[in-house]
């Protein structure tokens, strides 16, 4: 009984949604696709949980993320095993490994949406303005896209860091640097399909200006592609830090999931079988790159409805 009443309630909202201007349809389309794709609605809880802990860390954590814990004649607590105090832990030179791993979410997240921005708002700039349009405007994107494609990403990041100091910031300038290509050129390939509809012409034809047509009406047509491109930024933005930090590139003052892997790779962790300093940073480092995926899985749906099983 309960369950026949949830889509009555949920799929009138969802067609008025989709009734009304361009932009308020794409929402009642991402809406859509979040209530009917089960992996994409996981994806979504998976984040929603990281962003619960992140904002809640101070309250979660027992300690700080670096914080030596000491006894009373202050030795260091260095090495202890996961007990009632300390959940998975210490390190070899007393920090709660429970208290980094919930600060990490925010270090992930940071770089992770942070990323996903950039890439998406960067690429879609890019893709919208060269296929709207084309002539030598496109001809200048379209090379500078095919110079980025032959940038090695994470030596990019390494040079970054010689050049600068070690950061978080590092690893978003050096994504939104490059990896806005693939948005960029996937979305101006379907700007120039959707440039010739009948609506942009009617558009056109009533003397709307270049920018309105852009942003009013081509725009709405390729958030999805949008969305897609930036939820998959978000898990590769976390596993590129992840990746940096474990090479000791990252900032040594951040913590995060990657620094948890370094520091525990640097004190021979894996030969001691400590592996619950190992295994948790890996495990979210891991679920957070599937939610980025679950919830671009969903979003091909929705742009390609054949591939949706019957």
């Amino acid at each position: 009984m309960t369950t026949a009443q949830v889509p009555s309630k949920i799929t009138p909202s969802l067609d008025l949604l989709k009734k009304g201007s361009p932009f308020v349809k794409t929402l009642g389309v991402i809406l859509d696709f979040f209530t009917q794709d089960r992996l994409a609605l996981m994806g979504a809880i998976i984040y929603a949980v990281f962003i619960l802990v992140a904002l809640f860390a101070p309250l979660i954590a027992p300690f700080g993320e670096l914080e030596v814990i000491q006894d009373d004649v202050g030795i260091w607590l260095a090495n202890e095993k996961p007990g009632p105090i300390f959940r998975l832990g210490t390190t070899n030179v007393g920090r709660d490994i429970f208290s980094q791993l919930v600060y990490g979410s925010r270090t992930a997240l940071l770089v992770g949406f942070s990323a996903a921005i950039a890439v998406a708002l960067l690429g879609t700039l890019v893709g919208l303005t060269a296929g709207y349009f084309g002539g030598w405007i496109e001809t200048v994107l379209m090379r500078l896209t095919d110079i980025a494609f032959g940038i090695p990403f994470l030596p990019l990041i390494i040079v970054l860091v010689a050049f600068l100091k070690p950061s978080i910031w590092n690893v978003v300038l050096a994504m939104a640097g490059l990896l806005w290509r693939d948005t960029g050129r996937v979305i101006r390939a379907q700007v120039l399909i959707v440039k010739e509809k009948a609506f942009v012409r009617a558009a056109r034809v009533s003397g709307a200006s270049d920018l309105r047509i852009m942003f009013l009406y081509v725009a709405p047509s390729i958030l999805p592609l949008t969305f897609l491109y930036g939820s998959m930024a978000i898990g590769w933005a976390i596993l590129t830090e992840a990746s940096v930090s474990f090479l000791g590139f990252g900032d040594p003052e951040v913590v995060s999931w990657g620094y948890m892997l370094q520091d525990a790779f640097v004190s021979q962790a894996m030969s001691r079988g400590a592996l619950y300093w190992i295994v948790p940073p890996g495990v979210c480092i891991m679920l957070s790159v599937m939610a980025g995926f679950f919830i671009g899985r969903g979003f091909e749906e929705v742009l390609f409805p054949h591939l949706r099983r019957h």
